[in-house]
């Protein structure tokens, strides 16, 4: 199985600000299909550990950095896109695993380059120690930066990437 990979790229926002000029005090976190079955769905790949399990692990983890946390999981790629685009001038980050979505979603790519806050894009597996299809993100361009490989904490490492970002 591949190592695990934290991969963050400077963006400037359309503005000419940097990220770190930006206060951080909500993130969205949105999770796409079959993250719902987390815990019971290739666990030999994914853990034993629901949904539910890592995202109390990331509100405690937020809220310990004074944070809030909203979270989403959808099934639907039009779901998903809907949330990014109401995420605007809600929340100041979006932490998004996109599951499947990662490899051919020009849609949520075309919603993400439109929120003008970080977005990290998260995997609990390495993508690039798996399957070949899986080793295409058609988000990488437009994402902050990325993480994976670290099951669960993948989640936590990305809140901590945006606590860094943003001092």
């Amino acid at each position: 199985m591949g190592h695990p990979t934290l991969f963050i790229h400077s963006l400037v926002t359309s503005g000419g600000s940097t990220v770190a000029d930006m206060a951080l005090s909500s993130v969205l976190v949105l999770n796409g299909p079959n993250l719902n079955l987390l815990g019971q769905r290739e666990p030999d790949v994914y853990g034993s550990e629901t949904l539910n399990d890592h995202m109390d692990a990331l509100r405690q983890r937020a809220q310990s950095l004074g944070l809030s946390v909203s979270d989403f999981q959808s099934n639907s790629e039009s779901d998903l896109v809907s949330a990014v685009q109401s995420a605007r001038g809600v929340h100041d980050a979006i932490i998004l695993n996109a599951g499947a979505f990662t490899h051919y979603s020009w849609a949520l790519h075309d919603a993400v380059r439109s929120f003008s806050g970080p977005v990290i894009e998260v995997h609990l597996s390495n993508p690039t120690a798996r399957e070949e299809f899986r080793h295409v993100s058609v988000l990488s361009t437009v994402v902050k930066g990325s993480i994976s490989g670290f099951g669960g904490n993948s989640y936590v490492l990305a809140l901590e990437a945006l606590q860094l970002i943003a001092r």
